[in-house]
């Protein structure tokens, strides 16, 4: 939000036109609809006031030869760019939580490779290439085998639980890759 509200004001700053020469303030000049969708209601009396001196500084200096509707064009551009931005960086932010679910299906294969109990942070490869991290302290001493029948299955909450065959001892996993 503070990068729109940035391009925003640089905008509008650089911006000349006929009615910033008149000096009325920005909140005269757009619609209520428009000052709420630029974010400009969320500043605070003092920020607005000095926006709008500013705005009146600028366009004294300013030559008033400019189109009004290419500059509400470069504006409008730039916000839906600056939207697209932050929707970019939101979307990355999320990706860096939690690896995303495929599937909240259970599942059954086997544990590729020898199979010694559970352990906190063990990792599981199973035969169809996916590897499970266990997260929590359950444990399953002298339990030996190799390429072992799994199942892991869906818990609340977004929690897995893999459970061996022979062993009713479940330990909470998450998907790695």
């Amino acid at each position: 939000m503070r990068t729109v509200q940035s391009v925003l004001i640089a905008v509008l700053l650089t911006a000349s036109s006929a009615a910033l020469a008149q000096h009325a303030g920005i909140e005269d000049r757009l619609s209520p609809a428009e000052f709420r969708a630029a974010g400009l209601d969320k500043l605070s009396t003092a920020e607005l006031a000095r926006l709008n001196e500013l705005l009146a500084r600028d366009s004294a200096a300013a030559p008033t030869a400019a189109p009004a509707a290419p500059v509400a064009t470069d504006v409008e551009a730039r916000i839906a760019q600056a939207r697209e931005e932050g929707r970019r960086e939101a979307r990355t932010a999320d990706l860096g939580k939690r690896p995303p679910q495929a599937s909240r299906e259970p599942l059954e294969s086997t544990i590729s490779g020898p199979f010694h109990g559970f352990a906190r942070g063990r990792e599981y490869v199973l035969a169809n290439g996916q590897v499970w991290k266990q997260v929590d302290s359950a444990s399953l001493a002298g339990a030996r085998g190799q390429d072992v029948a799994a199942r892991i299955r869906p818990g609340l909450l977004g929690v897995w639980w893999l459970q061996v065959d022979g062993y009713n001892t479940q330990a909470k996993v998450e998907r790695v890759r």
